[in-house]
C-alpha cells in the first residue's frame, strides 16, 4: 500500500471526480439538511433530526435506512460493527451530529476510517446543532481508497485528508 508524504500529495478530489448519480443523491441529502436545520433550528436531539431527514427523503424517493450497521473487519475475520444515522441509496453514510462544537479532525478520520471499512465513497456529517450549517455544520468526507480504486490507479491506499 503507498502512502504520500508531504511533499507527494494527492490532488484535490473536486465533485467533477464522484458519480454524477452520487452527487445528486448527496445534494438531495444536503437540501433536506438545510430545509430541517431552517424550519426546526439547533437544540433538539439525535433522533428528532434522523427522523426529519428520513421523512424528507422518503418524500423525494430516495431509498434509505435508519441506523445502519456495517461489520467491522480486521484479519478478514468480524471483530465487531458500527452504526450509521443514515446510509442512502446504498451509496453512502450520512452522521447526524448535535453538538455545539464544530466538526474537528477526529470525526473526520473517523467517518473515514468508517468508509474504508464499508468500502463507500461518501460520508456526510451534519451537525443541527450549528447555529448555520454553512459554518461547520456540514462537512463531507471522502474515502480516496476507493476513488482511487474507481478510477484504477493502482497506488490506491494513501492517507489523504480530502474533506471537501
Amino acid at each position: 500500500m503507498r502512502r504520500y508524504n508531504d511533499e507527494e500529495r494527492r490532488p484535490a478530489i473536486r465533485n467533477e471526480d464522484l458519480d454524477p448519480a452520487l452527487t445528486e443523491v448527496s445534494r438531495k441529502v444536503i437540501g433536506c439538511a438545510i430545509e430541517i436545520h431552517t424550519s426546526l433550528g439547533p437544540g433538539f436531539d439525535h433522533e428528532t433530526y434522523v427522523n426529519a431527514l428520513s421523512l424528507d427523503l422518503s418524500g423525494l424517493g430516495v431509498p434509505h435506512s435508519i441506523n445502519h450497521v456495517f461489520p467491522v473487519h480486521y484479519r478478514e475475520r468480524q471483530i465487531g460493527s458500527h452504526s450509521v444515522s443514515l446510509f442512502v441509496d446504498n451509496r453512502f453514510v450520512v452522521q447526524v451530529v448535535c453538538d455545539p462544537e464544530e466538526v474537528g479532525g477526529f470525526e473526520r478520520t473517523a467517518l473515514r476510517s468508517q468508509l474504508r471499512q464499508a468500502n463507500l465513497e461518501l460520508g456526510l456529517i451534519i451537525n443541527f446543532h450549528r447555529r448555520r450549517l454553512k459554518d461547520g455544520g456540514l462537512v463531507r468526507v471522502l474515502n480516496p481508497d476507493k476513488l482511487e480504486a474507481m478510477r484504477g490507479h493502482p497506488d490506491a491506499g494513501g492517507d489523504e485528508d480530502d474533506h471537501g
